[in-house]
């Protein structure tokens, strides 16, 4: 209750996956007042899904977890509306349509935004990125005059966007400023079989280049664009993933702390009492060892949520996210990495080995300690793993020895176990004798 007698009121400003797993937590331990705010749609849905509605694998509807009845049967207020601002003295919300809305608790899960590098054109017509509802909508209405794309930056929306547009029989030009496609994330093996199949797919892979501007016609909508290396590519659409970074412009200007990212404490706290931050809009003032103060993925959001949830229903909980885990897909090839496995790793504090299928697009690389022999992470590109496998070794540090013995416990896909196991098992035993010698 808060002073006035009432239900206390909570107040979640955006409803992705941070927002809505710690309203549903919430609820599981509380009878308080829920009321989630968001522009972009009035439920909850699957942002990773937004491809395969427009490759026409399922309607929009299908990306909504929630039947519309669960939010009332579970007593929990959808309002659809922009805040413009925090008014901190009143514990009011300013919304866009000049409305006051109070709060006894608020919680930020404003995601993210695409990233902007001041690109002369850049806000020409037909020039967006893919994170919001509203962007797949944009692409849409483009779609039809589309004959030829450039995406810009090597991430995964703009695998993402490569995939879309050509699953729609566009020419598609993807420039990416390294030398392979997410040679920062990937080892040198695995960096060049990703980009090897992108170019398989036929798509038109512009390596070692960069954005300079891009071109306007009379109608200021994009006909092309420059390299800086002053290559014209004439197109009808651009698309920018050149990353992410925290939406965080209305918290700053409300006076919250925030570096880049709206700065928390392990309670997920932020420097005003009853207001906390959650998700890709969150920057920890002290995150784990090894791990980044802002890390914008699905289950980092998820595990957020669950954790604040415990705070604020009075079982004062610091986040601690455990073990890295992410996974993608870059075309019909599966990625997916547990822990640390760097892409150029200090030989002194972590090696790897190596397996690759002798035909298919399938590789296994697992890395480990050289000093305690200690497993310490692994990378698969076409193989699934289990997670709850690899969440548990990692957190029990387990040896490399119990780990290639065992791991037969992770696969996902049993057709292989006579094959990989075995091999990968002679790779361990020839890197221990390589270690000896």
């Amino acid at each position: 209750m808060n002073k006035n007698g009432s239900k206390k009121s909570i107040v979640i400003i955006g409803n992705g996956i941070s927002g809505t797993t710690l309203a549903r937590h919430i609820r599981k331990n509380s009878s308080y007042a829920i009321t989630i705010i968001s522009y972009e749609s009035p439920y909850f849905f699957s942002r990773t899904a937004l491809m395969y509605v427009y490759m026409g694998q399922l309607p929009f509807s299908d990306t909504e977890p929630y039947e519309p009845q669960f939010w009332r049967d579970n007593s929990i207020t959808l309002l659809q509306q922009r805040v413009t601002q925090i008014l901190l003295d009143k514990k009011q919300l300013l919304l866009d349509d000049s409305r006051l809305f109070s709060y006894d608790i608020l919680v930020l899960a404003t995601g993210s935004k695409p990233n902007l590098l001041g690109w002369p054109g850049q806000n020409l017509k037909a020039v967006q990125g893919l994170y919001h509802k509203q962007d797949l909508e944009k692409l849409e209405e483009w779609t039809p005059s589309i004959q030829s794309a450039v995406i810009v930056g090597g991430g995964l929306i703009g695998i993402e966007l490569a995939e879309m547009l050509h699953s729609r029989g566009k020419k598609v030009h993807f420039l990416i400023r390294e030398s392979h496609f997410w040679n920062s994330i990937l080892p040198n093996e695995e960096t060049k079989l990703v980009t090897q199949h992108i170019l398989d797919k036929g798509i038109e892979l512009h390596l070692n280049t960069e954005l300079k501007s891009i071109a306007s016609d009379a109608e200021e909508r994009a006909k092309g664009v420059y390299t800086k290396e002053d290559l014209f590519i004439p197109c009808q659409w651009v698309g920018l993933s050149v990353g992410v970074s925290p939406n965080i412009a209305f918290a700053k200007k409300s006076g919250l702390e925030a570096n880049k990212g709206i700065l928390v404490n392990k309670y997920l706290e932020t420097n005003q009492k009853g207001i906390y931050a959650i998700g890709d809009c969150a920057e920890l003032m002290e995150p784990q060892q090894g791990r980044s103060p802002i890390e914008a993925i699905w289950y980092t959001g998820r595990m957020m949520g669950e954790t604040l949830a415990q705070t604020i229903t009075g079982k004062r909980t610091p986040y601690t996210p455990g073990p890295w885990f992410n996974s993608a897909k870059f075309f019909d090839i599966e990625f997916q990495i547990y822990g640390q496995v760097s892409a150029s790793p200090h030989k002194q504090k972590e090696r790897h080995i190596f397996w690759k299928h002798n035909s298919k697009n399938r590789t296994i690389r697992i890395s480990y300690n050289p000093n305690t022999l200690c497993f310490l992470g692994c990378m698969t590109l076409g193989v699934r793993f289990r997670h709850a496998y690899f969440d548990t070794v990692l957190r029990e540090n387990k040896s490399m020895d119990f780990v290639i013995t065992t791991l037969e416990e992770s696969f996902f896909d049993p057709e292989f176990y006579p094959t990989y196991k075995k091999e990968i098992l002679m790779l361990w035993e020839l890197e221990k004798s390589n270690l000896i010698l």
